[in-house]
């Protein structure tokens, strides 16, 4: 059956492959460009590819839309010598890729353009594209996690708004008082996510992790990793100021923040759009509480690589170049959607517009700097999913963290190390 259902996923994209190839002139070079995105996204990215085609004649831009399964049926075009030329990718994702020399180092192509400033973006932005000392991809966005708040309810119960530099205790303060205000009946303080993006926040700045930065250890046995799981969990088994998985049901974090059901919601800037459109209240956002390294979020960052197996490197290049450039970074984040990878768009007017909400946009640029690329080897799928696993039993309050943290699941998890 699974064989079966790999067969069937290989023919769908060698026949969506032999459908963009069709309507090729012999005169110019097609560069096939892969990216996921919904359509909102595709809206912005379809201009831009008409723009470039239109300034550089000689090249045809076949666009492959992959909006599902997208690394799944990557890996498969990749193994059928069909890859794209520009592949657009994650730094979680694109180590796989990096790791087997399946990506072209660009190192030397941003060194030598005269369009694309290497100094205009975040360095921690390089950092996540950088494995064994090659650059395999251009950031376009960063990702990271600020704190979401409600500020209507914040009032309406007497609780004074978190502010810039709060740490774990006053963010568990905060979230008491709220729940237990006389002045106003709200459920829970804070929503709740089992998904690593949004436990390792607590681990990191706690001084832990899963994965050392040089990635040669595992350190989720650690007294910092432990501790920083524990409160987490906490917030919801011990204190009750989060949902239970059968009190949320089907509703997302985002469903009950705009319900007002929950106060504050840990997010990324992805957020964003849906709540300008929906939220009917005052809400701002703050960044993520500090601990004993200080406020530590991930800096990921989504971008273009180049196959390494291209036929067309150079114009590859050219396109990619374009995509990366400020005037094109400037139409994506018009959108809302993404938090800039150039230091110049992200500090502009556009980006920290406070005519728009979040009004505080301005943090989730300096969380840019004191956060960490998720440190991820090939294998850190399989780790996200044994953990995923084993912490069942913690994030439902049947463990502690130091019950499931055992030295059997260390010597798992040290088995998928380089």
């Amino acid at each position: 059956m699974r064989l079966r259902y790999f067969f069937s996923l290989f023919l769908a994209v060698f026949c969506l492959f032999l459908l963009t190839g069709c309507s090729t002139k012999e005169d110019k070079a097609v560069i096939k460009f892969s990216s996921w995105g919904s359509e909102s996204e595709v809206r912005i990215l379809r201009p831009l590819i008409a723009e470039f085609e239109e300034k550089n004649p000689d090249i045809k831009i076949e666009f492959v839309h992959i909006p599902k399964n997208y690394f799944q049926k990557l890996h498969l075009l990749f193994a059928s010598n069909l890859a794209p030329d520009v592949i657009f990718v994650n730094n979680i994702n694109g180590i796989i890729y990096a790791d087997a020399g399946l990506f072209e180092d660009l190192s030397s192509y941003l060194e030598s353009s005269e369009k694309t400033d290497r100094e205009d973006f975040f360095e921690n932005s390089l950092r996540a594209f950088t494995y064994n000392g090659k650059l395999y991809a251009i950031p376009r966005d960063v990702s990271n996690l600020v704190v979401f708040y409600n500020k209507d309810i914040f009032s309406r119960c007497g609780v004074e708004p978190p502010y810039e530099r709060w740490t774990f205790e006053e963010f568990l303060e905060k979230s008491k008082a709220l729940v237990n205000s006389k002045s106003c009946s709200l459920k829970w303080a804070v929503g709740f996510d089992k998904k690593p993006v949004f436990w390792l926040p607590f681990l990191w700045s706690n001084g832990g992790g899963i994965l050392s930065e040089d990635l040669e250890k595992i350190i989720i046995d650690e007294d910092a990793s432990i501790e920083g799981l524990q409160f987490y969990s906490d917030l919801r088994n011990k204190y009750h100021l989060a949902p239970s998985d059968a009190q949320k049901g089907s509703l997302s974090n985002s469903q009950l923040f705009k319900h007002g059901d929950i106060a504050m919601q840990i997010s990324g800037r992805w957020s964003v759009p849906f709540f300008r459109k929906n939220l009917d209240f005052d809400w701002d956002i703050v960044p993520f509480p500090s601990s004993k390294r200080g406020s530590v979020v991930d800096v990921d960052a989504s971008g273009w690589a180049v196959s390494s197996e291209s036929k067309h490197k150079e114009q590859a290049w050219r396109f990619v170049e374009f995509m990366a450039s400020e005037e094109s970074v400037k139409k994506m984040t018009s959108s809302g959607l993404i938090i800039p990878a150039r230091v110049s768009v992200a500090n502009s007017e556009l980006f920290l517009d406070t005519e728009k909400k979040p009004v505080s946009s301005k943090y989730f640029v300096t969380a840019i700097d004191t956060g960490i690329p998720t440190p991820a080897n090939r294998n850190y799928q399989e780790i996200s999913d044994i953990l995923d696993k084993r912490l069942e039993t913690l994030f439902s309050g049947k463990k502690q963290a130091k019950e499931v943290i055992d030295e059997e699941l260390k010597k798992e998890l040290s088995e998928l190390l380089e």
